[in-house]
C-alpha cells in the first residue's frame, strides 16, 4: 500500500505546476533563466522522494540533492537579472524550501544506532537550516533588486569578509580578546566570589542583591561614557562595560544555585560533622554547577554585545564596534554586515566552548545524560 503524501510533498508539486504555467505564460519577458530545470528538478525529487516513503535514508539524499540543486540553479539564473525575477521564481524558490523542510522532517525521524551517527545528525540538521536562511536571503535580495545600501546579500558579505580579513583580524583581537575576555572573566569571577560571601553572610545577601539588581539594570549607553572617561579610550573601559554586564546574572545564578541541593543530602553532611566549607564544596558547589553554567551561557553572548556597544563611545581606530559605527557613515554596508557576521561566530564559538565544558562538568546531570 502506499504512503500517504505528506504536505510538504503536495506543495511541492503544486508550486512546480503553478511555476511552469506562469513560466509559459511569461516566456519572453528576459526574466532569469534555469527556471524550468529548477522546477523540473524540483518536481522529480519529490515524487522520487514519496515513491521512497519506507527508505527514509535515500528519501533524505533524494531531498537534499534536489533541494540545494534547484537552489543553485535558480541563484545562478538570477545572477545578471536583479530585480527582474518573476513568480515562477518564487514558486520554485519555495518549492526549493519545501524539500529542504522535508528533508529534515525525515532526517528528524532517523535514529542511528551509533553515538557518533547521532552527533552527525544533530549537526547535519542545523546546518541545512542555517544555509537555507542564507539561500532564502541571497535569493530574495538578488530577485527582487533590493538596493545594496538596504541590504546585501550573503554572496557580497563574505566577498567583504575575504577581502577585509586583516582589519577583521584585528577588529577581533581587540574587541574579543582584550575586552570581552578580560571583562567575561573578572565580572564572573567576581559574581561568583560576591555569591558565596552572600551565601555565607546573610546580612549581605540581603543588602547585595538589591544592589546588584540596581547595576543590572544600569543602561549601558549610560555607562559607556562613564567608563571611558574612568579608563580611557582602550579595550580596559569596554572590560569595565562587561565586568557591569556579566556580575549580576553570576551572582543571582549561583546564590539561587547554591540552594539546590536538598535537605536530606545537607543533613547527611551534618550527620558527618561537615562544617560550612566541606559542604559548599564537595555537596552545594557540584549541585549549583548547572546554575552556575547557566549564568556563563548567558554572559557568553552578554559581553559581546557590551563590549560592541561601548565601543560606540571612544576607542582607538579598532574594534567591531569602532568599525561598524565609522563603516555606517561611509555606507560601507557590506563591510558593517561582515563585522555582524564575525561577532555573530565569535558568540556562538564562545557560547558553545562554555556548553562543552558545561557537558564535562555536569555530566552525571539529567539533562546531561538523557541528551
Amino acid at each position: 500500500m502506499r504512503a500517504s503524501l505528506p504536505w510538504q510533498i503536495a506543495l511541492v508539486l503544486l508550486a512546480a505546476a503553478a511555476g511552469g504555467v506562469l513560466q509559459v505564460a511569461a516566456a519572453g519577458d528576459g526574466g532569469p533563466g534555469n527556471i524550468w530545470p529548477a522546477l523540473g528538478l524540483i518536481a522529480l525529487a519529490a515524487a522520487g522522494a514519496w515513491s521512497m516513503a519506507g527508505k527514509p535514508a535515500a528519501q533524505a539524499i533524494l531531498l537534499f540533492i534536489g533541494a540545494h540543486g534547484a537552489a543553485w540553479l535558480l541563484l545562478n539564473g538570477v545572477s545578471g537579472h536583479e530585480g527582474r525575477a518573476g513568480p515562477s521564481f518564487y514558486l520554485a524558490l519555495v518549492g526549493a524550501w519545501l524539500l529542504a523542510w522535508r528533508c529534515v522532517s525525515v532526517l528528524s525521524m532517523l535514529k542511528p544506532a551509533s553515538l557518533g551517527g547521532r552527533r552527525l545528525l544533530g549537526l547535519i540538521i542545523p546546518l541545512i537550516f542555517g544555509a537555507w536562511v542564507l539561500i532564502l536571503w541571497e535569493a530574495i535580495v538578488r530577485g527582487a533588486g533590493i538596493p545594496f545600501l538596504l541590504l546585501p546579500p550573503p554572496s557580497a558579505i563574505a566577498e567583504r569578509i575575504g577581502v577585509s580579513t586583516a582589519v577583521l583580524a584585528a577588529d577581533f583581537r581587540q574587541t574579543v580578546l582584550k575586552a570581552v575576555l578580560a571583562g567575561y572573566i573578572i565580572g564572573c569571577a567576581s559574581g561568583f566570589i560576591a555569591a558565596i560571601a552572600a551565601d555565607r553572610f546573610v546580612f549581605l545577601r540581603r543588602g547585595l542583591l538589591p544592589i546588584g539588581n540596581m547595576a543590572a539594570a544600569l543602561p549601558i549607553i549610560g555607562v559607556a561614557p562613564i567608563m571611558v572617561m574612568w579608563f580611557g579610550f582602550d579595550w580596559p573601559s569596554k572590560a569595565a562595560v562587561v565586568v557591569i554586564m556579566t556580575f549580576f546574572p553570576m551572582l543571582v545564578n549561583t546564590v539561587v544555585g547554591l540552594s539546590a541541593s536538598g535537605h536530606m543530602e545537607r543533613d547527611l553532611m551534618r550527620t558527618y560533622a561537615s562544617g560550612y566549607w566541606p559542604t559548599l564544596v564537595k555537596l552545594r558547589l557540584p549541585a549549583a554547577m548547572p546554575f552556575i553554567f547557566n549564568a556563563l551561557k548567558i554572559n557568553s553572548t552578554l559581553a559581546l554585545i557590551g563590549a560592541i556597544v561601548a565601543e560606540f563611545f571612544g576607542t582607538p581606530v579598532v574594534g567591531m564596534g569602532f568599525r561598524i559605527s565609522t563603516e555606517v557613515g561611509r555606507m560601507n554596508i557590506d563591510m558593517v554586515w561582515a563585522e555582524i557576521a564575525v561577532a555573530a561566530l565569535a558568540g556562538t564559538l564562545f557560547y558553545g566552548v562554555v556548553a562543552l565544558v558545561e557537558r564535562a562538568v555536569t555530566f552525571w546531570h539529567p539533562s546531561i545524560r538523557g541528551g
